[in-house]
C-alpha cells in the first residue's frame, strides 16, 4: 500500500493510482473533467474555522495538526469519511491524496498522510 501526496495543479495522470481530492472546497481553475478524480471526500478536509485559522501558517502547523486530528475522530462527517478514506487506502495499492494547497508541506494532505501509513 502506498499513499502519496500532491498539488492537484501539478498532477500527473497515471495508471492504476486512485485519485482522491481531500480538500473541502473544489480547486480553482481546475475542470472536473481534467482533475479525473475517482472520490472526492470533501468531507476529511477541515472544517471551514479551522482551514481560515490555520491559513498556512507554518508556525501554526502542530496546533493545526492536533485540533485536525481531532475534528476527524469527534465530527460524525469528518469520521465518516476518514473512514471511507481509510477503506479506500486498505483495498487499494497506490492512493494519491490532491490537495490545492500552495505549501506542500503544511496542508491537511500530509496530517491525513501521516495518519494513514502509521
Amino acid at each position: 500500500m502506498t499513499v502519496d501526496i500532491e498539488r492537484i495543479y501539478d498532477h500527473k495522470q497515471e495508471q492504476g493510482v486512485v485519485r482522491v481530492l481531500v480538500d473541502r472546497v473544489w480547486p480553482r481553475g481546475i475542470s472536473k473533467e481534467k482533475a479525473q478524480l475517482d472520490h472526492w471526500l470533501k468531507d476529511v478536509g477541515p472544517t471551514t474555522e479551522l482551514r481560515k485559522w490555520f491559513n498556512h501558517d507554518p508556525q501554526r502547523f502542530q496546533a493545526f495538526k492536533e485540533k485536525y486530528e481531532q475534528e476527524l475522530h469527534q465530527n460524525d462527517d469528518q469520521k465518516a469519511a476518514f473512514k471511507e478514506l481509510q477503506d479506500i487506502v486498505n483495498n487499494n495499492e497506490h492512493v494519491l491524496l490532491l490537495y490545492a494547497a500552495k505549501d506542500e508541506q503544511y496542508n491537511q494532505a500530509v496530517v491525513l498522510q501521516q495518519l494513514l501509513t502509521e
